[in-house]
C-alpha cells in the first residue's frame, strides 16, 4: 500500500477513535436499549415536550452508532480491495478503492466535526435573529438574502424552520426576522453565525449603478430545554401587545395578537406575532428564556469569544464575514480567513465549510485553554 494511501487510513482511524470517543460506543448499546425501552412506554406521550426531546435523543444515538460502524466497515472494505487488487495486480481496483478511501476521509473528517458538538446547549433547537443596519434599503434587501440563505441550508439540512416574527422593508426586503429552526444540533451549527455580515455589491436600486455597502446582523440562541431552569421575575418584564402585520407576501394579514416582551435589566426585547396572543406570549417567554440562558453561556465561555467581542461594541463593527459580489466574487470569514468564490453557492445556503472552519478554530482555542489551565 502506498504511503499516502496509509496516510489516509491513518487519518480515518484518528476520526474513527474520536467518533468512539464521543458517544462511549461501548456503552452505546446498552443506552440505546434503555432509550427503546422507554419508547415503549404506553405513558411515554403524557408528556409531548419530554417524549420528542426523548426521540431526538434516540434518534442522535442511532445515528451515531451507524455513522461510527458504517464508516468502519467501509473502511475495512477498501482497504481489502487495495490488498487484493496489489496481490493481483489489479491496478484499476486498486485506483477506485484508492478514491473511494479519499472519499470517506472527507466523510469522517466532517463526521469528526460534527462529534466535536458537544457543548451545553449544542444539540439544542435554535432562535435566529436578522436585523438590517443603517442603510435603508440597501440592508432591508441585504436582511432578506441573509433570511433566505439561512433558511435554504436549515432545509438542506432536513431542519424545520419556523418563522417568529418578521417586519418588512419600507421599499424591499425586511428590517427584521425571527426564526426557531429545530433539528439535531440546530444551535451548535448555527452560534458561530452571530455577528455582522457586510455585502459588497452594485446595488439594483441604484441608477446609476453605483457599489455600495450594506450591513445586517444576525444573532444566535438556543432554545432552552425543558429541564435547565431560568428563572425570570415578573417584575423584571413588560408584555405590550400591538398590532403587527404577518409573514405572507402580498397576501399579509393583520392581527392585534403580536406579543412583545422587554426584560427590562438586560433590555432584551423578544417579539412573537404569528398565532394567538396565549400562544405568541408563551412563545415569547420561551425566546426571553434563551436570551438569558445565552447571555450565561457566553460568560462560561468568554475565554473563546474574548477574541470575537474585542472586535468592536454590538454595532458594525464587529463584523465577521464579507460577501462581496463586485468587482470580484468572493466570500471572506474574518475570524478563520476560510472563503470562497461560489458566492451564488453561499447564498443558497453552501454554509458548511464556514461554520466547519469555525467550530474547528474554536475547538482548537478550547484545547489551547484547558492546556494553560492545566499548566
Amino acid at each position: 500500500m502506498r504511503a499516502e494511501t496509509q496516510n489516509i487510513v491513518a487519518e480515518i482511524e484518528k476520526s474513527l477513535e474520536l467518533l468512539a470517543q464521543r458517544m462511549d460506543y461501548e456503552t452505546a448499546p446498552h443506552r440505546l436499549e434503555e432509550f427503546n425501552a422507554r419508547v415503549e412506554d404506553p405513558n411515554l406521550w403524557d408528556n409531548p415536550d419530554a417524549a420528542q426531546k426523548l426521540m431526538r435523543d434516540r434518534q442522535a444515538l442511532v445515528d451515531s452508532i451507524e455513522t461510527y460502524e458504517r464508516i468502519r466497515q467501509e473502511l475495512t472494505d477498501h482497504v481489502e480491495l487495495i490488498e487484493l487488487g496489489e496481490a493481483e495486480g489489479d491496478d484499476e481496483v486498486v485506483a477506485d478503492a484508492e478514491a473511494a478511501l479519499k472519499s470517506l476521509q472527507k466523510t469522517a473528517a466532517e463526521k469528526e466535526l460534527e462529534a466535536l458538538l458537544d457543548g451545553e446547549a449544542d444539540g439544542n433547537d435554535t432562535f435566529l435573529e436578522i436585523n438590517a443596519g443603517a442603510g435603508g434599503t440597501e440592508s432591508c434587501d441585504w436582511a432578506a438574502m441573509l433570511a433566505r440563505m439561512y433558511v435554504r441550508w436549515a432545509e438542506k439540512k432536513g431542519y424545520k424552520v419556523e418563522l417568529q416574527s418578521e417586519s418588512a422593508g419600507d421599499e424591499a426586503g425586511i428590517k427584521s426576522a425571527a426564526y426557531k429552526i429545530s433539528g439535531h444540533n440546530a444551535y451548535g451549527w448555527l452560534k458561530s453565525e452571530s455577528g455582522v455580515h457586510r455585502l459588497v455589491r452594485i446595488s439594483p436600486y441604484d441608477s446609476a449603478a453605483k457599489r455600495h455597502t450594506s450591513f445586517s446582523s444576525v444573532w444566535v440562541y438556543p432554545v432552552v430545554d425543558d429541564d435547565i431552569e431560568i428563572d425570570v421575575n415578573p417584575a423584571d418584564i413588560r408584555v405590550d401587545t400591538y398590532r403587527s402585520s404577518g409573514a405572507g407576501g402580498q397576501h399579509v394579514n393583520t392581527t392585534d395578537s403580536a406579543v412583545r416582551i422587554t426584560h427590562i435589566p438586560t433590555g432584551i426585547v423578544v417579539t412573537s406575532s404569528e398565532k394567538s396572543q396565549h400562544q405568541n406570549r408563551d412563545i415569547a417567554m420561551k425566546a426571553l428564556k434563551s436570551r438569558l440562558y445565552q447571555q450565561e453561556l457566553d460568560r462560561r465561555n468568554a475565554e473563546i469569544n474574548a477574541a470575537h467581542e474585542a472586535k468592536g461594541d454590538a454595532g458594525w463593527g464587529n463584523q465577521i464575514r464579507s460577501y462581496v459580489l463586485q468587482p470580484y466574487q468572493m466570500v471572506k470569514d474574518l475570524r478563520t480567513n476560510h472563503e470562497t468564490s461560489d458566492t451564488k453557492g453561499v447564498l443558497d445556503g453552501d454554509l458548511d465549510g464556514f461554520m466547519a472552519a469555525t467550530l474547528a478554530l474554536n475547538v482548537s482555542g478550547k484545547s489551547r485553554a484547558e492546556a494553560q489551565g492545566e499548566d
